[in-house]
């Protein structure tokens, strides 16, 4: 399943965020966009979603325009973690990890046993079972994250977008949060998901092997492999401080501020 934009304008009536945008995201592969706060990531990916009009351009999804497509169709096909935030009703986390089987449902019917079961094996996955009877609303803003990411993998769609999903993760959920992303982009089938994420952090880049588009004044800056994207020139350029690219003894790329040397 590909999603597709070429063209792409968007931003809010006549408010105008980011244009000229191209980009394709294939299965099995992880796509990582980068850019200072303000630059239209977000917007980016509510328009991707549908879940605002593109103001000119166009986007597909598996070869078809999101806008000949359903909400559920939408559902089956792609699913999405946003920042964390608080629901106004106080359901319990398990509540919210079933709320993406929905997509995978009849009309009118509830989930199940199954449905449970799949909620529960990808709280289990991301060591947060411990949680699930917990008031959702009342969890720390990283394990509000760590729910939503699982609702998101029991939605099962071949495609998923996330909006800065390690915002607010301590360095070891980060961790495992990364690592997950990696197996669903690298699984051994050839049904692999794929993956387009938002970050502040360009070592995530570095470290997932993704393919990289770095924003900047409403369009697109950069774009390749991250030795090719991230260099210290363009993130310099784009964040407006000194910054270093370094390679580690064992190999690994690491991005600091240039004042650190």
């Amino acid at each position: 399943m590909k999603l597709e934009a070429r063209g792409l304008e968007i931003g809010y009536g006549r408010t105008v965020v980011g244009r000229d945008i191209d980009l394709a995201v294939e299965p099995g592969r992880i796509f990582c966009l980068l850019g200072p706060n303000g630059c239209g990531k977000t917007t980016l990916f509510r328009t991707l979603l549908g879940l605002i009009p593109r103001l000119s351009g166009a986007v597909t999804l598996g070869g078809e325009s999101i806008s000949s497509l359903s909400r559920a169709e939408m559902a089956r096909r792609i699913s999405y973690v946003p920042q964390a935030h608080a629901p106004p009703f106080p359901y319990e986390a398990i509540e919210i990890v079933m709320m993406g089987r929905t997509a995978r449902l009849g009309r009118f019917a509830q989930p199940g046993v199954s449905d449970r079961e799949a909620a529960y094996t990808e709280m289990e996955r991301l060591g947060i079972a411990d949680l699930a009877q917990r008031d959702y609303s009342r969890l720390s803003g990283g394990q509000r994250q760590l729910v939503l990411i699982a609702r998101a993998l029991a939605q099962r769609a071949p495609l998923i977008v996330m909006d800065e999903p390690t915002a607010s993760l301590d360095f070891g959920n980060q961790s495992l949060v990364l690592g997950e992303i990696e197996k669903l982009a690298r699984a051994a089938s050839l049904d692999g998901q794929g993956v387009i994420l938002s970050t502040h952090n360009p070592d995530h880049a570095f470290a997932l092997g993704a393919d990289v588009v770095l924003m900047h004044d409403g369009g697109i800056y950069r774009r390749g492999r991250p030795e090719e994207a991230l260099t210290a020139e363009s993130l310099s350029e784009v964040y407006g401080v000194p910054v270093l690219v370094e390679r580690t003894p064992s190999g690994r790329h690491v991005c600091l501020p240039g004042a650190a040397r």
